[in-house]
């Protein structure tokens, strides 16, 4: 009976050895891809050759085998053979990088949905770093980000569990519930002594990829979230929706805190503001893991309106490649701080229905050949976050607050145009009001709004469409 239940594990333990390769051209590479539901589990010629022509570790499969028995047998409590399996598998997985896992028919089922904007639990992406969970970057609007959670804080507990020598599957595993019920988490900061207690209450996460509103007339902001696979179409609508107000005469892309998404989605983003040029190329050991990926002729839709790209540590991976794309093709400035530096491609790949891994299946560089790999994207001009306080409050009264002020007697009589045209200028008040409001707030926002304006008025003294990147690059 012994031995029959070692040839069983062992035949076991060579189906999961064997079966992911031969399952790699079922979807194709992708950053956090989208899952094709549809997608069948195929061969891949070139890895079943590559399998065939090598030797199988059987000294290594034999210590496989023979540590799954004593476990089925020896363990405090019975555990089933499908579970041990699936550990074997995700610990495979798991020791190879931090992006890299395997997925159950739930995870699965998550990774379809994150990708479309809407899933359940915090909304904060993180990774595993030094035995603890690192904080990549919390989504806007979301639990996390009213908390207060930042990207770079390090998670050191869960409710009353530390998470030191807990599985980044595990710490995800409780860090989601059902919305509405609360979890502390307990986090390192830079630069704060001692640790934070954070109070979350769980929700149902609905990601808004793409926000907008006018700084100015003619100066836009433009904050994209997250990479989903609508994330270019729905930009393309909210940029249409303000060339109707008048021509755009500058853009400041907001990428802090974007922790990445589909890979496609960022090719597409980045097309929109190029006319020519390589966006990105991807490297690995396979030829459907080597690709690159450049712009349309046209397809400026600014028409070589200056741009400037915000970045910081929360910006990572598809947001990495956006800002590269746009800093090496001369077409944006970079302001803020470094970002997270994740240069790797990771690729859904079917296994079952209902099952599936995630592997890292190759690196990808900018149009210039860098991977940033580990390295992050500099920016061209480094803003620190800061408060920033005005040293005089802006004077709010005026002649026509004044009692007893005289009236203008060459205004026109008020009729229904008069009044339509003071209803717009009441709503472009609001607006401005409110784009002074992010202004005061955010300095890394403020510095990048004036270095637009004077990027535009270079552009219309001297009638060059072209971003002097060359006189701010270090």
């Amino acid at each position: 009976m012994w031995k029959q239940s070692r040839f069983l594990a062992a035949i076991a333990a060579m189906s999961v050895l064997l079966l992911a390769p031969a399952a790699y051209a079922a979807v194709s590479t992708e950053t956090s891809p989208v899952v094709n539901k549809k997608a069948q589990v195929v061969p891949n010629p070139s890895v079943t050759v590559a399998t065939q022509k090598g030797t199988l570790p059987l000294d290594e499969l034999r210590t496989f085998v023979r540590v799954f028995d004593v476990v089925r047998t020896a363990y405090v409590e019975a555990v089933g053979d499908k579970t041990m399996l699936e550990n074997g598998i995700r610990g495979m997985l798991g020791e190879l990088d931090p992006h890299s896992s395997f997925l159950d028919e739930k995870d699965f089922t998550e990774l379809q949905t994150m990708t479309s904007g809407e899933f359940g639990g915090l909304g904060i992406e993180v990774a595993p770093f030094d035995g603890l969970i690192k904080v990549i970057a919390p989504i806007d609007d979301t639990p996390a980000s009213r908390a207060g959670i930042e990207a770079g804080d390090l998670i050191v507990k869960i409710g009353h569990k530390s998470v030191q020598g807990m599985s980044l599957d595990e710490a995800v595993n409780m860090m989601r519930g059902a919305a509405g019920e609360p979890i502390v988490l307990t986090i390192l900061r830079k630069k704060v002594e001692k640790p934070l207690e954070i109070r979350l209450v769980r929700a149902v996460i609905k990601v808004k990829s793409v926000r907008y509103k006018m700084l100015a007339p003619g100066f836009v902001y433009l904050r994209i979230a997250q990479f989903q696979t609508t994330t270019p179409d729905e930009m393309k609508k909210a940029i249409e929706q303000l060339q109707k107000k008048g021509p755009i005469k500058g853009l400041v892309l907001d990428l802090r805190n974007n922790p990445g998404g589909v890979l496609q989605s960022a090719v597409d983003v980045s097309d929109a503001f190029l006319n020519k040029g390589l966006i990105v190329y991807t490297k690995g050991r396979l030829p459907d893991s080597n690709t690159q990926y450049s712009a349309h002729a046209g397809g400026d839709l600014l028409k070589g309106a200056p741009i400037i790209v915000l970045i910081n540590d929360g910006s990572a991976s598809a947001s990495e490649i956006v800002a590269g794309a746009l800093q090496d093709n001369h077409r944006a400035v970079l302001m803020g701080t470094k970002s997270f530096g994740k240069g790797s491609v990771q690729t859904v790949i079917p296994i079952s229905d209902t099952q599936a891994i995630k592997l890292t299946t190759a690196r990808y560089y900018t149009p210039s050949g860098r991977s940033i790999q580990a390295e992050g994207i500099k920016p061209d001009i480094v803003v620190e976050r800061a408060t920033v306080t005005a040293l005089r409050p802006e004077i709010l009264a005026a002649e026509a607050d004044l009692d007893r002020h005289l009236v203008n007697k060459n205004a026109p009589p008020e009729n229904a145009k008069t009044k339509s045209k003071k209803a717009k200028q009441a709503q472009d008040n609001a607006d401005a009001a409110e784009a002074e409001t992010a202004l005061a707030k955010d300095n890394q926002l403020h510095d990048a709004f004036n270095a637009l304006k004077a990027m535009s008025l270079n552009n219309t003294m001297y009638g060059t469409t072209a971003t002097p990147r060359a006189a701010v690059s270090k």
